[in-house]
């Protein structure tokens, strides 16, 4: 196989359940292609680079795995939703991180433009508005 290379904040890796990569640019059918050309995302997690520059409007939750965001530039506060009432995680400093785990509604405050890697185990990942 030949090397893949390519910028986190244009492409999306596909990381499938064999560990094998692909890169999908990004585009207004992405989703769609994802679920898709990845048989609706199981076994496999999508590591992306989003910009933020206010709060998330939606919660999610991802019930196939936890996920992992790193905090690249900015600040974060994120708010999951537990058993117990509602926790908050604030991220300040670039390298940051949180592990969001399986199965927890959650979304995030930015006060401050923002950049933050994903880890997502995409299968069955639902939405609701904040």
């Amino acid at each position: 196989m030949e090397p893949l290379s390519g910028h986190i904040e244009t492409d999306f890796v596909v990381l499938s359940a064999d560990k094998t990569a692909a890169i999908e640019h990004w585009d207004e059918q992405l989703y769609e292609r994802l679920g898709n050309d990845y048989g609706d995302f199981a076994g496999h997690e999508l590591i992306a680079c989003h910009r933020f520059d206010s709060d998330w409007p939606t919660w999610e939750i991802h019930p196939m795995g936890d996920e992992i965001v790193v905090l690249l530039k900015g600040e974060a506060t994120f708010v999951l939703q537990g058993e117990n009432g509602e926790v908050t995680l604030s991220l300040t400093n670039p390298g940051e991180y949180v592990v969001v785990p399986r199965n927890t509604w959650h979304t995030a405050k930015t006060a401050h433009a923002s950049k933050m890697l994903f880890i997502t185990p995409g299968q069955g990942t639902e939405n609701k508005p904040a």
